[in-house]
């Protein structure tokens, strides 16, 4: 599996705690910006990108693993797998529709 560190959604409340998500690369916040054709900042709402959901496009269509490989990397379901790539599949998608920022976040420290 090489070298990789957990993270996972923080939540309180009932109901079955999340499991970990192995992200086998270092996540640094970065902000995209979309910019008009003068270069001038355009303005909207960020969305953001969370830890998971990187790591799961990076391995899918990056590394081009398959969900069950990508899955097994990440220690999770290839279900659990499946909604994390849509989500951040819907919230690139939605970020060049509408021309808005794109926050890569990274995990909390500790």
């Amino acid at each position: 599996m090489g070298c990789g560190w957990r993270w996972r959604h923080r939540r309180g409340g009932p109901g079955r705690p999340p499991k970990d998500r192995v992200i086998g690369f270092s996540i640094k916040r970065v902000t995209f910006v979309p910019v008009d054709e003068r270069g001038v900042p355009l303005p909207g709402e960020p969305i953001y990108l969370m830890p998971d959901e990187l790591e799961a496009l990076r391995l899918v269509y990056l590394e081009g693993l398959t969900q069950g490989e990508a899955a097994e990397r990440m220690g999770v379901s290839r279900g659990t797998l499946w909604r994390v790539l849509d989500s951040g599949r819907r919230k690139i998608a939605q970020a060049l529709v509408e021309a808005r920022p794109i926050v890569i976040v990274p995990p909390a420290p500790g």
